[in-house]
């Protein structure tokens, strides 16, 4: 016979109800969400959540520093690894973000956060410290890498790193739905193909010609 979900291993409860805070944040709006609805999702009982988390206030921070912040982390270990062109680096970093996060329920926090985050400043707090900046201080390496090389002209970094996160967190957006994107949410890989290629063009320094000055 089956065992009922609640039945498993303690240890694995905060994940799935974290999982299922998600999934219900992204369906009905964290403000909509009730802690019973997570705790149904999650196949536990309805206190169970309580046992892990103060409100459900922490449960949204939790989702960003349990399920996000490893990802970030994650990402950042294997760019420091990578070998290659500051060029292929940017190119591997897009495509890292997007299978990571934009590929996945993750893609939903910046439409929650612009949905929601205005009447929960502790989650903006935690959002912009162990998100969005972590994830600006990555295209900061690269940017720096490829400037210090000669590979990308001289730019103001701050202002390209807003310029190159736009594109990525609109195809996140798109994805997330009732957002009109046009072609962005039926093939993002070749819009994110495209941003690659004219981000590059604008970044990387060009031969010049023979007899120019």
């Amino acid at each position: 016979m089956l065992c009922k979900r609640w039945s498993r291993r303690k240890e694995a409860r905060p994940q799935e109800i974290l999982e299922a805070a998600l999934n219900l944040f992204v369906q009905k709006g964290f403000s909509a969400t009730r802690i019973e609805d997570i705790a149904r999702e999650a196949g536990v009982t309805r206190g169970t959540p309580y046992l892990y988390f103060a409100n459900k206030e922490e449960i949204f921070k939790a989702v960003i520093r349990e399920l996000l912040l490893p990802e970030i982390n994650q990402a950042s270990a294997q760019l420091a690894e990578f070998k290659g062109s500051a060029a292929d680096l940017l190119r591997e970093l897009v495509w890292l973000w997007w299978r990571t996060m934009g590929e996945t329920s993750l893609s939903a926090l910046p439409k929650l956060m612009i949905a929601e985050g205005g009447n929960f400043p502790d989650v903006i707090d935690v959002y912009q410290r162990e998100f969005v900046e972590p994830g600006q201080a990555i295209f900061r390496r690269v940017l720096e890498m490829g400037i210090a090389s000669g590979e990308f002209r001289a730019v103001n970094i701050d202002q390209t790193i807003n310029v190159l996160v736009a594109p990525i967190i609109m195809a996140m957006l798109s994805r997330s739905g009732n957002v009109p994107c046009g072609d962005m949410a039926a093939d993002p890989e070749a819009y994110l193909n495209s941003f690659i290629e004219v981000a590059l063009g604008g970044l990387l320094v060009r031969p010049q010609p023979p007899g120019s000055s």
